[in-house]
């Protein structure tokens, strides 16, 4: 395991500079590499969006969390998804790309809800602050996505399962970090597969 510290990464998203975000993770995986790791994962949703400038240079093969969580919702039998997250990560294709990949349609959060989100996220919850009111709030907005038609939400960033999980949840949760923990753990042991139908 290696991590720069999220100051450094939030240093580079905070002014767009995904390269630099990828630039980060290329040095973790370059470290775990030496180290003897076989694969390489990262339970961070958001940076999953500079994958696409380091993949090719990476010295290990990268479990894609989205393309995990994509093939866990199809397994389930779900058709539409709701995405929760920073809104970085809702506003990118990190999860729509994958999604789609599997035939499953999604929805976001609009505006004023991924800037709410956000803020929870970013001024609570990476500060262990847990609050009522942003129960409240999530379950509004995921209650909104399920009057929208979808039949599960992503929970898109490592801290949201800290407030919110299946049971205070209007709609099932995928619960990307869990998910990703899991399939690692199959692919450690060979038996993890995540190939879209075709």
């Amino acid at each position: 395991m290696h991590t720069h510290s999220l100051a450094k990464y939030m240093e580079c998203i905070y002014r767009g500079d995904w390269r630099g975000v990828g630039e980060l993770m290329l040095s973790s995986a370059d470290k775990l590499a030496k180290t003897g790791a076989d694969f390489l994962i990262c339970p961070d949703n958001t940076i999953h969006q500079a994958l696409p400038y380091i993949e090719q240079r990476s010295p290990l093969p990268w479990l894609h969390i989205a393309e995990v969580v994509a093939a866990e919702a199809a397994e389930q039998g779900f058709r539409r998804i709701g995405l929760t997250g920073t809104r970085w990560l809702v506003e990118s294709g990190i999860y729509p790309e994958k999604l789609t990949a599997y035939g499953l349609e999604y929805a976001r959060p609009d505006a004023g809800e991924r800037e709410e989100i956000n803020r929870i996220i970013m001024s609570e919850l990476v500060y262990g602050v847990f609050k009522l009111e942003a129960v409240t709030y999530f379950q509004r907005v995921i209650g909104r996505m399920r009057e929208d038609g979808c039949d599960a939400v992503v929970l898109g960033c490592t801290e949201i399962p800290l407030i919110m999980n299946d049971g205070n949840s209007p709609l099932p949760t995928l619960d990307s970090t869990r998910l990703l923990a899991k399939a690692a753990l199959r692919r450690a042991v060979g038996s993890y597969t995540a190939d879209p139908p075709s």
